[in-house]
């Protein structure tokens, strides 16, 4: 069963910071594409970073150089993708959603709330 499952949200101050991590299992996910995705109320859901199987890594211009996404692949069974946010502004406040994505096939996890004060 593909399990994507988000942690490390919360309440945080502008200007503060957080990490997100997304555990991923139940198929090989060092064979496909991860990416963050983000929703705030009212508006559609926008892609924040992707990281490709190869650790290549690309960024929304909105959150470019203050967010940070990696991968852990070392475990054979669970795999984790991470994405650091550094000076949280209050336009970051959305759950945000973790994605595998492998010709044509995405899986969503259930999302994790951030909320930046201002």
């Amino acid at each position: 069963q593909v399990q994507l499952e988000e942690s490390g949200g919360g309440l945080v101050q502008a200007g503060g910071s957080l990490r997100l991590s997304c555990a991923a299992s139940g198929v090989l996910f060092s064979f496909y594409n991860m990416a963050w995705y983000r929703q705030a109320p009212g508006k559609q859901r926008e892609l924040v970073a992707t990281i490709t199987t190869n650790g290549i890594a690309t960024y929304a211009d909105s959150v470019k150089g203050r967010f940070t996404i990696s991968r852990d692949n070392a475990k054979l069974t669970v795999y984790t993708v991470y994405l650091q946010m550094n000076s949280l502004k209050y336009e970051d406040t959305a759950v945000y959603y973790c994605a595998a994505s492998r010709f044509g096939t995405t899986y969503w996890g259930q999302g994790t709330q951030v909320t930046v004060s201002s």
